[in-house]
């Protein structure tokens, strides 16, 4: 007998016809005699058709009160839920976040898992009931509602699967595993059979929408094999695990985000000391950073370039602008119709010239390169934005072609 945790996505329980879809799915896990804990998100668009009435009568809600929102969304999947296997004629019990032991911090709408306490999913497993557990949310010191954050429900099945040393967690999603590229927009996308933990996780940060990010960075601290599979067509899907057991392909996928800003401080005084000051008051206002480029001094001054994400723009702006004047620099300039494109894959650590392929493919395709990043396993520019799809079509060519080597 083993524990499994089965989380499913927005898409997979949004109406009753994939309701009673994952329940099946479901109770024919747990006939096999497997323990069985279920994590469901919100279904369909309910999470942004509640965000949408909550701006109707308040555009600018507290945060807390979005979250006493925003919460139920779940709570409704996992009732649904409930009732489509105790149709079935399965024990099965449903648990709001705090109710399975869900402490967090009291960053409301992107609060952190502090510790699970599962005694409840523990006595109520012992009571041989499938457990459906509402995903991305929980309860802090407050007693207060917090939710994780979009994707947070993928985070909550690993933390589970973590508290209780699953044998298994599955992520079921609408499409049938880790795929080279987005199977919805390139056509020859190819399924992963198996995929590390470290190239999942920077195909996830770099804006490939299978797994969030905290969980893939949570499975792996914990060893918690993922394998993300579809729920409607019933195929094996992708094993995501440690490193040392994978077979390493050059590239593993190409990723984009269009969620990004480009933000240039120019006539930088060049001095030391200068780029901790600005980039800690950004960060004082947890306001991330990604790609950085500092130009070569040239009449004892420098321009500094760097990207955030596209909803964090106007406040970063908002901290520069008085900023600048202060440290002697000439003025700050943006540009939000910008993209990253990224590769990722753990064979870029032994071989040489995948830059230089990437770069050619995106020459071919006449799209001009704004920024480099480049780290062991990916490699990041920054493009226009209305190259992008054009940009990862070139460059999934280019390595995953009819008659290329990826090897």
């Amino acid at each position: 007998m083993s524990l499994i945790v089965q989380k499913f996505g927005g898409s997979s329980v949004a109406n009753a016809e994939r309701v009673f879809n994952v329940a099946d799915i479901v109770t024919k896990t747990y006939a096999k005699g497997n323990d069985v804990i279920v994590v469901v998100s919100a279904q369909g668009d309910t999470t942004d058709d509640l965000i949408a009435k909550a701006h109707e009568i308040n555009p600018n809600a507290s945060r807390r009160e979005m979250d006493m929102l925003l919460t139920t969304g779940e709570q409704i999947s996992a009732s649904l839920m409930a009732m489509a296997i105790e149709k079935l004629g399965y024990p099965v019990v449903s648990l709001l976040g705090w109710q399975a032991g869900f402490h967090t911090s009291t960053a409301y709408g992107s609060a952190r898992i502090k510790r699970i306490t599962p005694d409840r999913i523990k006595k109520e497993l012992d009571k041989k009931n499938i457990i459906v557990v509402t995903g991305f949310q929980g309860i802090n010191h407050y007693d207060d509602m917090t939710t994780l954050g979009r994707g947070g429900s993928d985070t909550s099945a690993v933390a589970i699967a973590a508290a209780m040393n699953a044998d298994l967690c599955q992520i079921y999603t609408d499409v049938e595993g880790v795929f080279t590229a987005d199977p919805r927009k390139i056509k020859n996308a190819k399924k992963l059979d198996v995929i590390s933990y470290d190239e999942m996780l920077e195909l996830a940060s770099l804006g490939a929408q299978v797994l969030n990010n905290r969980s893939v960075e949570m499975a792996k601290r914990y060893g918690i094999e993922l394998e993300v599979l579809s729920s409607m067509t019933k195929k094996p899907g992708t094993i995501v695990k440690e490193a040392t057991k994978v077979e390493k392909m050059l590239i593993s996928g190409v990723a984009k985000d269009e969620d990004v800003a480009r933000v240039s401080i120019i006539g930088v005084p060049d001095r030391p000391g200068l780029a901790f000051k600005i980039f800690s008051k950004i960060g004082a206002k947890n306001i991330n950073i990604d790609i950085i480029l500092q130009s070569v001094g040239r009449n004892g001054t420098k321009d500094i370039t760097f990207t955030v994400h596209r909803a964090d723009l106007k406040e970063t702006i908002a901290i520069l602008d008085p900023y600048v004047e202060l440290i002697g620099a000439t003025s700050v300039v943006y540009d939000e119709d910008v993209a990253k494109v990224s590769i990722v894959g753990a064979g870029m650590e032994t071989h040489s010239g995948t830059a230089a392929s990437m770069f050619e493919a995106l020459f071919a395709a006449d799209i001009n390169i704004h920024m480099i990043s480049t780290s062991e396993i990916k490699i990041s520019v920054l493009i226009d934005r209305a190259d992008t799809d054009k940009a990862v079509a070139a460059i999934h060519n280019r390595f995953f072609g009819e008659g290329r080597d990826n090897d």
